[in-house]
């Protein structure tokens, strides 16, 4: 497996949404501790994240980790500091057989990190194997990537903060955005249709010449993976099974660009808001500029079986395309870090584009509203309780609009194969 990590996470006091450690794991830490500490004494110019991913992958045997480590020589001497960027070195090599005869290489074993470890990936195999994600590196020819990044880190100097109403409270979001289309038809669309947390957006823009020049190349990406993927019409799980619905092409006629301005600078846990995606939808967001983690976290971890949270690495010119699925079974964010490593061109700065295709079918026109509060609802899937998990709600929205109370008003939502609506029924 090829750059496949993980790390155990910092003690933390207890949380309604966070296990106890029990005395086995504690005793395994220890024994990992253990097993570090002579692996530094017999390697001392290792250092402990390196000497831990090589651990990792020989199954915690510190005798072949060490032998691997003499084999490989992997460093000779200690290195000099650096400001240079560099890339994960791959493992794969750690966890497959040596010899030179490919067909009697045994198969790479996953990984399986403990309860409360974070899966880090570096490689695009990794994240098929382990996500409903696909990641693509050195998506655009790096002179387009690199005009791009500086196209977008100008634009970002005009950015805003999006706020939205949160326990009776406006709060604004820890990193800067714009929202972009293509036509001027659609920019009035967006002013004056579309509601987002409750409010209409005042900042929309066309796209910029760069953005405009690589839509056709993310377009056909996008719709070619999907074609290759070859999901069956219903996914199944041990609570429920999900109908899957795919719109009959993916065109990407919204894009949102965040800017992360420093390694503070983040988004929490959320899954995208589907009023006017639809069920199931697509999403492919590009990176540029410095590599920052893309964390993914089962929706329903309380199930053990659905494995720890996982963290993709998104290095500059990636493309990082979010199947159908992905909306439904996980939340993603971009966490907050110490420190990066900076970007030879944005330094500490991340640039961030999210494409979306806003059906038709789910035009504001279409939008249900409350019954009792006049507010447009908002489109989401079930997933507090395992019952319902996986059917898809028209909600009342009017508790994120600064000034309104909000109620209890829902109705269930029904889709054709195609994903369009086609009935609702009230509830409350």
């Amino acid at each position: 497996m090829d750059a496949f990590v993980t790390r155990t996470s910092r003690k933390r006091k207890p949380s309604p949404e966070m296990e106890l450690a029990t005395p086995a794991n504690e005793t395994q830490e220890e024994s990992t501790d253990l097993k570090l500490a002579i692996l530094s004494s017999l390697h001392p110019y290792i250092d402990q994240e390196t000497l831990l991913d090589i651990l990792l992958a020989h199954d915690g045997n510190v005798e072949a980790t060490s032998t691997t480590l003499n084999t490989r020589q992997l460093i000779t001497k200690k290195p000099p500091p650096s400001t240079i960027v560099t890339s994960q070195t791959s493992l794969r090599s750690f966890t497959t057989n040596t010899t030179t005869n490919s067909d009697s290489s045994p198969p790479s074993k996953k990984i399986k990190p403990l309860k409360g470890q974070t899966l880090h990936l570096y490689d695009p195999k990794d994240v098929a194997d382990h996500t409903s994600c696909i990641l693509i590196l050195n998506f655009l020819p790096q002179k387009e990537s690199n005009s791009l990044l500086l196209e977008l880190l100008e634009e970002s100097k005009t950015f805003t903060q999006t706020t939205f109403k949160l326990f009776d409270n406006i709060v604004s979001s820890p990193h800067t955005s714009a929202f972009y289309v293509s036509t001027q038809t659609e920019l009035q669309e967006q002013k004056n249709e579309y509601v987002y947390n409750g409010a209409k957006i005042t900042d929309v823009r066309t796209l910029t010449p760069f953005l405009t020049q690589i839509l056709p190349l993310v377009q056909q990406t996008v719709n070619h993976q999907l074609q290759t993927q070859n999901q069956p019409t219903t996914t199944t799980t041990t609570t429920t099974t999900q109908k899957q619905h795919h719109s009959p092409s993916w065109i990407p006629n919204a894009a949102l660009v965040n800017h992360y301005s420093g390694p503070s600078q983040s988004v929490g846990y959320h899954t995208d808001q589907l009023t006017y995606l639809g069920p199931f939808p697509t999403i492919a967001s590009l990176s540029l500029g410095v590599t920052r983690e893309f964390r993914l976290r089962r929706i329903l971890s309380k199930l053990p079986h659905l494995g720890p949270q996982i963290a993709i690495h998104l290095p500059h010119n990636s493309l990082l395309i979010m199947l159908p699925s992905t909306q439904e079974n996980w939340k993603h964010s971009v966490v907050p870090t110490k420190t990066i490593t900076p970007h030879p061109i944005s330094g500490n700065s991340r640039i961030n584009i999210t494409y979306r295709h806003y059906r038709e079918k789910f035009h504001p026109r279409y939008t249900p509203r409350c019954s009792g509060c006049n507010v447009p609802c908002v489109l989401r899937v079930a997933t507090k309780s395992v019952e319902n998990w996986g059917k898809y709600l028209w909600m009342c929205y009017a508790g994120n609009v600064p000034g309104k109370q909000g109620c209890d008003y829902f109705k269930w939502a029904q889709f054709d194969d195609d994903g369009n609506p086609v009935s609702s029924s009230s509830g409350t």
